[in-house]
């Protein structure tokens, strides 16, 4: 006892001297530079498809919400990995470098001539397609930063709070608040860059350039994160939240032929000792099964633990697959939301036949108005947090002001709003792109004031701000706290079915409009094609989402207050940041 006591008190010493605040610089490195790198790629992408590798506007937008769904779907992927198999370091070290070579890849497009089609003027002949080899080394290069990306994004705050949370230290929780706020404004003022400083260079310099500088960033955010390798805390890969749920789904399965009993006081089911939740709920009442005991000297092993964990779970676990399944309804309607917020290519090119001086006579790049959505987003989460929640607390006597439901509602709300505010200002502005002379030259810069555009991009920063934190914020509630993680993965989930349905309309809309008489409403020339059309459709379909949202808010049973689902979650999340989360778009 005293050798293993030994050896205990051993491990702590040499545990304590790794992780601290001198891993910080190190891992916020990694993660601003990687952000600045991979988020500044999207922005201009739609250009360098059409430029370059002679796509349709149509097809590049499919191309870019395809890589962008991926992009959101591997996070959940990354998770699962890390948590059940490589742990949080090993994943972002492996994931960093498949990210730095999908960027050298993309790198590599825009330097080898033979990596796309010859160059051509579209006005004055038709222009070579690329090849079978060309499309697969481009295709690479995104897929394989998506996969670096879904490593990286989904374990570096995890792996961050390792690092300092120390349950010993009586100002533990005010240490992991502030590393959290300060990571967020981190992410925040990266992706800010990455959409500005990023796209100007590319337009400055070309491709070559525009694309080797995020290359670079990579480069030195791999190496500035192995280079405090032996300074990290290096939790090992334990069991994934998401292994649970999978057990309590396959054990009701097998035990599907089983009878329940007529009322619970006839039955026994598995927890814990110590467990609040020791009988399960009466809605959905067929997962009940998976807790129920079928055998007890049989189900359990010497120590009341379940010998087949894929067979008999915890009253807790089918409970928390419940709560999953009764907020999936309320979660779909962030689907349609997901897709405006995801637009970001058409609005560039839009963007690039207006007059872009806006602010002291300088030209703003097409593709950096998504900067207004992201300034509009940080500020409203400042203002509501510090301002209106506290004046409506006052007034409504509830402690968060508007609820969860209401956030998200009126989300959906200025989403559609967006919608019709973005095919107004188009149809206004496609009026005077022909009234000028330039229905045939999509280059051409009009008169009008790109400032017209900037309320569009400002509503849908606004409709994320109330949508997404609602949603998050909701979800919390919902989930116990050792498994708030599947919040961020509802809500990033939302965002990859999003894009997928946004790559579907168009694909849609492109192939029942080319038959009108003024051919495709997505058409590269942007003066020629009807993109107001498509913004009515956004807006119309957004209309309908409001109202199912408001039918799935009404048949969902149950307040806002978080449930306690154990006695240790009666105590603070340590681990849980207070405030609102920074919502990041792919």
């Amino acid at each position: 006892m005293e050798i293993a006591s030994d050896k205990a008190n051993e491990a702590k010493q040499v545990t304590s001297k790794k992780g601290g605040l001198k891993t910080m610089p190190f891992i916020i490195a990694n993660e601003i530079l990687e952000k600045v790198a991979g988020y500044g790629l999207l922005p201009n992408m739609i250009f360098y498809l059409i430029g370059k590798y002679h796509f349709n506007a149509a097809s590049g937008a499919n191309v870019l919400f395809l890589w962008s769904a991926t992009s959101n779907f591997t996070p959940v992927l990354g998770a699962f990995i890390s948590d059940s198999f490589l742990g949080r370091f090993r994943t972002i070290g492996f994931t960093s470098v498949i990210s730095l070579l999908g960027m050298t890849l993309l790198w590599l497009t825009a330097l080898l001539r033979d990596a796309r089609p010859p160059p051509c003027d579209p006005r004055s002949k038709p222009c070579e397609s690329p090849t079978s080899a060309q499309l697969l080394f481009l295709y690479s290069s995104f897929s394989i930063m998506s996969i670096g990306a879904g490593g990286i994004r989904s374990c570096s705050i995890a792996f961050g709070a390792d690092q300092i949370d120390n349950p010993d230290n009586p100002r533990n929780g005010r240490i992991l608040r502030t590393f959290f706020n300060w990571y967020y404004a981190s992410v925040g003022v990266s992706i800010m860059i990455a959409v500005t400083v990023i796209v100007v260079i590319q337009n400055s310099y070309g491709w070559v350039i525009g694309f080797g500088v995020p290359a670079g960033l990579m480069f030195i955010s791999v190496v500035s994160f192995f280079l405090g390798s032996s300074l990290y805390v290096k939790v090992k890969a334990d069991r994934s939240l998401f292994t649970g749920l999978a057990q309590t789904a396959v054990a009701a399965w097998k035990k599907r032929h089983l009878e329940l009993p007529s009322t619970d006081h006839d039955a026994i089911y598995y927890h814990h000792k110590g467990s609040k939740v020791t009988k399960p709920s009466a809605q959905l009442r067929f997962l009940n099964k998976a807790c129920l005991f079928n055998n007890p000297e049989k189900d359990l092993d010497s120590n009341g633990l379940a010998i087949d964990p894929w067979r008999l779970c915890t009253v807790k676990q089918v409970e928390v697959l419940k709560a999953l399944i009764r907020v999936l309804p309320i979660w779909s309607t962030g689907i349609v939301i997901g897709v405006t917020i995801s637009q970001n290519s058409f609005p560039a090119l839009q963007a690039n036949t207006l007059d872009r001086r806006i602010l002291f006579g300088i030209s703003i790049p097409a593709a950096s108005f998504g900067v207004f959505g992201l300034l509009t987003l940080t500020l409203w989460i400042g203002i509501y947090d510090r301002i209106i929640v506290p004046l409506a607390s006052r007034l409504t006597n509830r402690p968060h002001g508007l609820t969860f439901k209401e956030r998200m509602g009126i989300g959906l709300l200025i989403s559609s709003v967006a919608m019709f505010v973005s095919a107004a200002v188009e149809h206004k502005r496609r009026t005077e792109a022909i009234r000028e002379g330039f229905a045939e030259n999509p280059s051409g810069v009009l008169k009008m004031s790109a400032k017209w555009i900037v309320p569009q991009h400002c509503l849908i920063g606004l409709a994320e701000a109330f949508n997404a934190i609602g949603q998050i914020n909701f979800y919390y509630s919902k989930f116990p706290k050792s498994m708030a993680s599947i919040a961020v993965a509802l809500l990033t989930l939302g965002m990859a079915v999003g894009n997928l349905v946004a790559s579907l309309i168009v694909t849609i809309l492109d192939r029942l409009s080319k038959g009108s008489r003024d051919g495709t409403w997505l058409s590269t020339n942007v003066n020629k094609g009807h993109y107001d059309y498509y913004y009515w459709i956004l807006g119309g379909l957004s209309v309908i989402n409001f109202f199912y949202y408001l039918a799935c808010a009404w048949a969902y049973e149950g307040g806002e207050e978080r449930k306690v689902w154990d006695e240790d979650e009666l105590e603070d999340d340590q681990k849980s940041h207070q405030g609102s989360p920074m919502i990041i778009r792919a």
